[in-house]
């Protein structure tokens, strides 16, 4: 596999500013949402895509300048946002009001599916935060009634299956096309978000972080701690803290490594991606070194042997690994 096809540099990222039907909404203009693995739930058929093959789940990645805000919408598989720098506000029900909750630097959240979120850089700089979306295909969102509104006005058209048509960029809507409807009152009450002590739950503050002493990777200066375990896993972690009743299919962690600290050269069996966080990381891949650095991305191959070192300012990573039970590493 050759190392475009395994590495994204934050620096290297391509933006979409027009993915979804609500880009001309006011507030939404300056969004840049970002496909990094898989196909994503872009509803622009021009979307880059930077990794293609299939992972079992997305990454994803959305940037946006203060004030600029995501509608209200539904998914239909996990959708976890980590928060690499910003400061952030999650909003949910139909209309934002029903509920609330704020991310900073290195926080997590797991929306449940079927039921409208949307979210807002609150802070006073340009933030960024990492996705991660169940599924090799995680379907098309679902859009609260207020954004098929303003799509309208400012000439914006979603068609059945999830393509956006751009009629002031001289798009024409096929003739026989189906448009996409807004939800009914009924689809509406279908979607109603958890009570909010529930939602709260959802939530891992960077902070409150603790390693597991029981994981393999744990030696010196390395901690590997838990985000999202939907069950007992082969490799030493325990459910939690965030399990989630709607599905995952994925594992996330978080690893620190203090100044020069290293991990013995392993292989994996699953899928496993790096987002990279803070500091410096290179990563040993069957004797080619790759160094990362804060926003970077890089999916190493099952079976592939690697090893970590942190840099002389440490480092902290979250990782992603397929399917619910990942098993434990193979040390050679």
């Amino acid at each position: 596999m050759e190392l475009n096809e395994m590495l994204v540099r934050y620096e290297d990222l391509i933006p979409c500013k027009n993915a979804f039907v609500d880009t001309r909404n006011p507030g939404s203009a300056q969004k840049e949402n970002f496909t990094i693995i898989g196909p994503g739930v872009s509803e622009n058929p021009n979307q880059h895509v930077h990794i293609a093959r299939p992972h079992g789940f997305n990454i994803g990645g959305a940037r946006q300048p203060p004030g600029c805000l995501n509608s209200q919408h539904s998914h239909l598989t996990a959708e976890v946002f980590i928060a690499h720098s910003g400061k952030w506000r999650f909003k949910w029900g139909v209309d934002g009001t029903t509920g609330s909750i704020e991310l900073h630097k290195g926080d997590t959240i797991s929306l449940p599916t079927n039921m409208f979120r949307g979210f807002e850089n609150i802070g006073d700089e340009t933030g960024f935060m990492f996705a991660v979306l169940g599924g090799d295909d995680p379907g098309q969102v679902i859009w609260a009634p207020s954004v098929f509104e303003l799509a309208k006005k400012y000439g914006l058209v979603l068609l059945k299956g999830g393509r956006l048509i751009d009629t002031k960029a001289g798009e024409t809507v096929p003739p026989d096309a189906e448009l996409e409807q807004p939800p009914s009152e009924a689809e509406i009450a279908r979607l109603q978000p958890p009570p909010n002590d529930e939602m709260a739950k959802q939530v891992v503050r960077f902070a409150d972080l603790v390693p597991n002493a029981k994981s393999p990777l744990t030696t010196a200066g390395v901690e590997e701690c838990p985000i999202i375990t939907p069950r007992q896993t082969g490799d030493g972690f325990e459910q939690g803290p965030i399990v989630g009743w709607w599905g995952h299919g994925f594992n996330l962690r978080c690893i620190k490594m203090t100044a020069g600290a290293q991990l013995a050269s392993h292989s994996r069996a699953e899928e496993e991606v790096i987002l990279m966080h803070t500091g410096e990381l290179t990563i040993d891949l069957d004797g080619h070194q790759i160094q990362l650095h804060g926003g970077d991305i890089l999916t190493l191959p099952q079976g592939k042997m690697r090893s970590w070192r942190a840099g002389d300012a440490g480092s902290s990573a979250f990782v992603v690994r397929g399917g619910d039970e990942p098993a434990a590493p193979q040390f050679h």
